[in-house]
């Protein structure tokens, strides 16, 4: 099979291999012969459409054609125009309780309760790691912070706990909205059950003052979670880091696996570097397992606000009550109208990477890129830096920018991220950022950023076996299995930033 059309309703199929000029494919019994080449991942025309009509993939329309074109046209970014515009009202239109499920599925699904091996901390929270974490409240102290993470490296061998920094940019000169950002991001990353003991390492005269963003809290661990403020240290303020590193890891290295229920997993839902393919493959595996999460009782957050335009409205509908409907109505115009106040169009959003890929439109972006969160009822709607309160399917602020969305997922207290790409990335976030291929070719020709291959699935095996082999993947890298990112030490933050700097 060289193309398939995902949708009875389309005009459009999708090359699974490239196809040359005058080469002919069979398209549901449609002879479709391509009138110029075609590259994988890419759509070719089923009909004469003229231009303003709309181009159907998914089944729904991802834009409408500049000029007219005639059955077996390549159809990409040049000849689409989005049909995104400004602000819109929604209504309320909630789906049967029957489309929430896919009875498919269902029979996948183990009926026994599944667990991980976790750790389960004082508070009652579980974490799926189990490292030291060093967190500076200010950029101005990212040196010493890398220094203190190098020393305990250094004197605790490669055998021992994984040791994190996380510098970043922030904590000083922002005003507001940013200024609170940082805060929650950095107060979220201190309190992540993934971290086993936590350094805070501030500098003390900073707009981000420890005192008040230890206050931020709450009721904390305070045998696991310390502060340093380096301008009250008398000397060197690396030793005296050092001494306190000894101490949180000699708590920290005790610390055992148990098992614990599936249904306390947290799962973060997110792609970049798409292509093609993401619709097809990695992306709706994805949706069979967030279904199976919340089927377990266990949480799937979906964020990338801006890759929702054009796709909004099924999430919308499948918000369980009218207040949920409310507030995705809200977290959608408010990221159009954050564009707008910028100049910038709310439709532009596919990068080039994206465009190269075969995705056209940011329409066709969002269609294929909500597929990620299954078909289960929206159960929780968060603000940027808020934390989880409700299990099921949860929607979250945050922008489209890989490692600023990947940082809130995490930040929202996710245990992992499942990141797919057709087109790859190194990078991960705090937390195991478990890459996910959208096709084979990506996956063999780099075999140290792709933890899982679904590109298998338009190679002839099913979605059943797929889901699978992926659940037994996830659980194992829940129970301690590293991702590529954790073996290359690729952990970082970006948090979002809105206003001036002073």
């Amino acid at each position: 099979m060289k193309t398939i059309k995902i949708n009875p309703a389309d005009n459009v199929a999708v090359a699974l291999e490239a196809l040359k000029k005058g080469e002919t494919v069979q398209v549901e019994g449609q002879e479709i012969t391509a009138t110029g080449d075609i590259p994988a991942g890419h759509k070719l025309l089923l009909q004469d459409l003229k231009a303003g009509e709309n181009i159907i993939k998914y089944g729904y329309p991802i834009g409408h054609l500049k000029e007219d074109h005639k059955k077996g046209d390549f159809i990409c970014d040049v000849n689409i125009k989005t049909n995104l515009a400004g602000l819109l009202d929604y209504k309320y239109q909630p789906v049967a309780a029957a489309e929430l499920t896919n009875p498919a599925y269902e029979e996948w699904f183990p009926k026994e309760k599944l667990t991980f091996k976790g750790f389960r901390r004082k508070n009652g929270d579980v974490g799926i790691r189990n490292e030291v974490w060093i967190v500076p409240t200010v950029g101005c102290v990212n040196g010493i912070v890398n220094q203190l993470k190098a020393k305990l490296e250094a004197e605790k061998g490669s055998d021992g706990l994984r040791i994190v920094a996380f510098p970043h940019n922030y904590g000083c000169s922002q005003l507001s909205e940013d200024h609170e950002n940082t805060r929650k991001i950095l107060r979220d990353l201190v309190l992540h059950p993934n971290a086993g003991a936590v350094l805070v390492v501030g500098l003390g005269c900073e707009n981000n003052q420890p005192d008040k963003f230890e206050e931020l809290l709450g009721d904390y661990d305070k045998e696991r979670i310390r502060f340093m403020v380096s301008q009250k240290v008398v000397g060197d303020e690396v030793e005296e880091g050092m001494k306190i590193l000894r101490e949180l890891y000699a708590i920290a290295e005790k610390d055992e696996r148990t098992d614990i229920p599936l249904s306390e997993l947290r799962v973060g839902l997110k792609c970049g570097g798409s292509d093609g393919f993401s619709g097809i493959t990695a992306n709706p595996l994805l949706g069979v397992f967030s279904d199976f999460i919340v089927s377990q009782g266990g949480t799937t957050v979906l964020t990338e606000v801006p890759e929702m335009f054009g796709a909004e409205t099924i999430l919308m509908n499948r918000c369980k009550t009218q207040g949920l409907f409310d507030e995705t109505v809200s977290l959608v115009n408010n990221f159009k109208q954050y564009f707008l106040s910028h100049g910038e169009p709310v439709g532009e959003n596919p990068s080039p990477g994206n465009k190269a890929g075969g995705i056209s439109t940011l329409e066709e972006k969002a269609l294929g890129c909500t597929q990620k969160c299954g078909k289960s009822a929206v159960c929780g709607v968060l603000q940027y830096g808020e934390r989880l309160q409700v299990k099921g399917l949860n929607l979250l602020s945050a922008p489209g920018n890989d490692l600023v969305a990947s940082t809130a997922l995490a930040s929202s207290g996710c245990h992992i991220v499942l990141f797919t790409t057709g087109r790859g990335t190194p990078f991960g976030t705090f937390v195991p950022t478990m890459k996910v291929s959208t096709n084979s070719t990506l996956a063999k020709n780099k075999p140290t950023w792709i933890d899982f291959n679904a590109g298998t699935i338009v190679e002839g095996e099913s979605m059943k076996d797929v889901f699978k082999r992926f659940m037994l993947k996830v659980i194992a890298v829940a129970g301690g299995e590293q991702t590529w990112n954790e073996k290359k030490d690729y952990q970082e933050i970006a948090i979002f930033k809105n206003g001036v700097t002073l």
